[in-house]
């Protein structure tokens, strides 16, 4: 069986909207001669004249008048179809949104989130993931909506990426610790015992690494897994905890901040998202949310 030229559908439906082939062919910006070999065609597949001469017009068969209203809602459903979508209303969204981050991220900005979600979107739901690795798969599996990372190269065309706001290493450790009393020399900081995160379990894939000067040695006591674990460890024993500063800021609170005796290098915190969702009007308010409240939450 042949496909059908579907075509014809928004052919036959000007036809009978206009009773005409030269009124026709002016609507579809066609040669007469072309609007009336379209019209031998739809004669042809549909087994009816559909428009038969009356006087010095034309007029619908009865087949023609039966088929009128259903080509027309076709014609307007495929229409709606291929059209942009349209912008969505957050008040009558009805979805839940996956977000993967390193911790600190929900502890920084999921209050401030949640809080507009609740204000904007009272059917939208947030769900907050630990993010163990740097693996995009979840993305692409549509696992995850969205996620934060630092994009240290060029993003590959399977994914999107738009900076949220620029972040730098600080060091923290407990007001009993000798760091927080006076300033941080570089002998003081190299000497002192250091917690340090790293995905892997392994010191030389510590996170602040690639952001520290190259060689710098430091007396690492222990390896964990979050800056969560980190910060806690550094508020019970003397350790200094290397962790960006805006993305654990709740995380640091009541401990003593100060800055690294070497200067670090500042990195970007971005969002990332699968192009299948770029035109997305619920995906696009969520990334507009987020990139409003992380940018609130890093000026003040």
């Amino acid at each position: 069986m042949s496909t059908p030229d579907l075509n014809l559908l928004v052919t036959l439906d000007v036809l009978l909207e206009e009773g005409s082939v030269a009124g026709a062919a002016r609507r579809l910006r066609l040669s007469p001669s072309a609007m009336s070999r379209a019209l031998a065609r739809l004669r042809e597949v549909t087994g009816d004249p559909l428009l038969v001469r009356a006087g010095r017009g034309l007029t619908p068969t009865p087949r023609a008048d039966a088929l009128r209203a259903e080509v027309r809602d076709l014609v307007q459903g495929a229409q709606a179809v291929l059209r942009p979508a349209e912008r969505t209303d957050p008040a009558t969204l009805v979805r839940a949104f996956t977000l993967r981050a390193s911790d600190g991220f929900v502890e920084n900005f999921g209050p401030g989130l949640i809080a507009r979600v609740q204000a904007e979107a009272p059917g939208v739901r947030l769900n907050f993931l630990q993010k163990p690795d740097k693996d995009s798969a979840p993305l692409r599996e549509g696992r995850v909506d969205l996620e934060t990372a630092v994009v240290d190269h060029a993003v590959g065309p399977e994914l999107r990426a738009q900076a949220l706001f620029r972040d730098r290493l600080v060091g923290a450790v407990r007001h009993e610790h000798p760091l927080a009393r006076g300033e941080v020399t570089l002998a003081g900081y190299r000497a002192a015992r250091h917690v340090v995160v790293s995905r892997s379990g392994l010191e030389d894939e510590a996170v602040d690494l690639p952001f520290l000067p190259p060689g710098l040695d430091r007396r690492i006591a222990c390896v964990v897994g979050g800056f969560a674990a980190a910060l806690a460890l550094a508020r019970r024993a003397d350790l200094v905890a290397t962790v960006p500063m805006r993305h654990t800021a709740v995380l640091r609170e009541g401990l003593a901040t100060f800055e690294l005796p070497t200067p670090p290098a500042p990195f970007t915190i971005s969002m990332l998202w699968h192009p299948r969702l770029d035109a997305d009007p619920a995906h696009r308010w969520l990334r507009g949310l987020v990139r409003e409240v992380c940018g609130e939450f890093a000026r003040a």
